[in-house]
């Protein structure tokens, strides 16, 4: 199986003096093999030089294989391979996307599915992102609900800021601290293309402090509109 190919290249580039930090950083809640991600790059590059990738039709089962094992570094190793068959996506992706958002959910796996896969996802079916994120946003999970705040990172001049308004109005009340980080996140990010139109909706929409002190901070380093 392919999985478990991975899961023995990695295991043989285990490091148990950097696993245990590791683990600390993630608030004990993985097991880790110690592979830092510089290293982890090096080892998916010589690891797909030597089985290749996958077909695309396996992807769902490597996934899920992935996420049933302890050590995280085989969640993260499953980011490269999706970012070699991305262009091969179809709207039936969007299942396995899902599940890895709601499984083994953390910042470090969620935040990259957000953008990197999501965000990919929802540009190349722009028809999904209205029931997608509606269905995010009503979920009430809040990684679910972080990801389709934050699928437009990146987006640049494409971001649909009316979209992203109303993410943040259905989603501003929520007490997650992740929910408000990633609000500001989002509105950080978009500062860089449309600082006047953050600032006109920081001070229009009612935010958490945390929102607002995290949306602001590249307009602050800037020039704040007047």
């Amino acid at each position: 199986m392919y999985t478990e190919k991975l899961w023995q290249y990695l295991n043989n580039k285990a490091n148990k003096e950097d696993a245990e930090p590791m683990k600390k950083y993630m608030r004990d809640q993985f097991e880790f093999f110690g592979i830092r991600s510089p290293i982890l790059k090096q080892s998916m590059k010589d690891f797909l030089k030597e089985y290749g990738l996958p077909a695309k039709e396996q992807l769902p089962s490597i996934i899920e294989e992935a996420w049933s094992r302890p050590e995280r570094e085989m969640q993260y190793a499953t980011f490269t391979i999706v970012e070699k068959l991305k262009k091969q996506m179809t709207k039936e992706d969007i299942e396995w996307i899902e599940y890895t958002i709601i499984n083994k959910s953390w910042w470090d796996t969620v935040d990259h599915i957000a953008k990197h896969i999501a965000g990919i996802y929802l540009m190349k079916f722009p028809d999904e992102i209205e029931p997608v994120t509606k269905r995010w946003v009503q979920s009430k999970n809040i990684w679910l609900m972080r990801s389709a705040i934050l699928f437009q990172l990146g987006y640049k001049d494409k971001t649909d800021k009316e979209l992203l308004a109303q993410i943040i109005k259905d989603t501003k009340y929520d007490q997650d601290f992740f929910i408000r980080k990633g609000i500001g996140w989002a509105l950080r990010e978009y500062a860089y293309t449309d600082a006047d139109w953050v600032w006109e909706f920081v001070h229009k929409e009612e935010l958490s402090p945390l929102s607002y002190k995290e949306a602001i901070k590249n307009i602050k380093k800037t020039k704040q509109p007047h």
